[in-house]
């Protein structure tokens, strides 16, 4: 009798939504407002910065922990923006293959099989995943959209209690959130520090929108909160803040026995990321205030022009605080769920956006079934497009 292919770790999983969604907007000649990759290029001094690098034979691999001129840039670019100091680049960072590299290896390195990982959903794909592969347990807690007494996504404090225990391990943060824009408040990164103090919990700080924040939401780094300090492990990368998202150059900054644990997981991983593409993102990481000011106004910009669209196309639309992502309400559309929806958006109407119900674990899937998710990472051409297809195809619909 043979036995089966499929490890039983990755036998239930599917194409990801990302990959669905692009080949049917690829298929259809659909505008990709679903998978949150930019349609435009990063800084060209950057890009510079990756060819002198070729061309000056940083080519061989990279120490694993990472070339040390990009993990002190890492550590002075905390400090700027964020007042994280008194990172050690020798002790307390890592680069790796993008920011889903650095999140399996901080699980790998510090989650066991049969540990719980409390996370916020809608989540990130890969955390449900990765918490899979490691014989773990998830324990999710629901955003919440806005409502009349409450003005951004919120959680039930309640409920996040009731999701810790004796077995759980790690917290998972996102913040700005992916998708709903939440950005934690400091009073809120204050309650969970106390939470992960009493349960003596580590935690997982998903930081890559850290530069795509709108006002007057203000990003604070889970790290800075004294409660989370010793216990967090940050994690971002150079793609959504420079537009260089293939390019998959992330890192994770951590006190050193947290960044000791995750440096062993990532040695076996990949070991060590592109050289001269690291060279590049120091450059990146020290480019004058200028550029990260810019990309603020750029993307307040792309976000109006795309909330006003969705509008103008009778879709209610929360007001995302971070990211670069929009929810919108689809519910008495006529559509049985959010993947009916997106499926005809992408096919009928010529719009690919993603149905997040996929975020969700089982208990709270039909959250997501009532809505939309839109990226706004595009030019003006393409969400002018977009808008103009959106009105005239739902239009048909009703």
């Amino acid at each position: 009798m043979s036995r089966p292919i499929f490890a039983g770790r990755v036998a239930h999983l599917g194409t990801t939504v990302f990959t669905e969604f692009s080949a049917l907007a690829l298929k259809h000649g659909a505008m990709n407002l679903g998978q949150g990759f930019p349609d435009f290029d990063g800084p060209e001094a950057v890009k510079e910065a990756a060819r002198k690098a070729i061309t000056d034979g940083v080519n061989q691999y990279a120490p694993s922990s990472g070339l040390r001129d990009l993990r002190v840039a890492i550590a002075e670019h905390g400090a700027r923006f964020h007042g994280h100091t008194g990172i050690d680049p020798d002790t307390m960072v890592t680069v790796t293959s993008g920011a889903t590299e650095a999140i399996f290896c901080v699980l790998l390195g510090l989650v066991d099989p049969g540990d719980e990982v409390v996370a916020f959903e809608p989540f990130y794909d890969s955390y449900d995943a990765n918490i899979g592969f490691l014989g773990a347990k998830s324990r999710y807690v629901p955003l919440r959209p806005p409502d009349a007494s409450h003005s951004t996504w919120w959680f039930d404090r309640d409920e996040v209690r009731a999701a810790f225990g004796p077995r759980t391990r790690v917290l998972i943060l996102n913040t700005p959130h992916n998708p709903t824009g939440k950005v934690f408040t400091r009073e809120e990164l204050e309650f969970l520090g106390g939470l992960c103090a009493e349960f003596d919990v580590k935690v997982l700080s998903d930081e890559v929108y850290e530069h795509i924040v709108f006002a007057p939401a203000r990003h604070i780094r889970a790290a800075t909160v004294p409660s989370l300090t010793d216990r967090t492990v940050t994690v971002s990368s150079g793609g959504k803040s420079f537009s260089l998202t293939g390019w998959k150059i992330g890192w994770i900054i951590a006190p050193p026995a947290l960044r000791d644990a995750v440096q062993r997981a990532h040695q076996f991983v990949t070991f060590a990321t592109a050289s001269p593409l690291q060279a590049a993102m120091a450059a990146a990481l020290r480019l004058p205030d200028t550029y990260f000011q810019e990309l603020g106004t750029q993307y307040l910009s792309k976000r109006e022009r795309l909330l006003s669209g969705l509008a103008e196309a009778g879709l209610k639309a929360y007001v995302p605080e971070g990211s670069y992502f929009i929810m919108a309400d689809i519910r008495g559309r006529g559509f049985a769920d959010d993947v009916a929806f997106c499926r005809h958006l992408v096919t009928e109407v010529g719009v690919a956006a993603i149905p997040p119900s996929v975020f969700y674990g089982p208990e709270h899937k039909h959250l997501g079934q009532g809505m939309a998710r839109f990226a706004f990472c595009k030019t003006e051409a393409v969400l002018d497009e977009a808008v103009r297809r959106l009105k005239e195809g739902l239009a048909r619909a009703r």
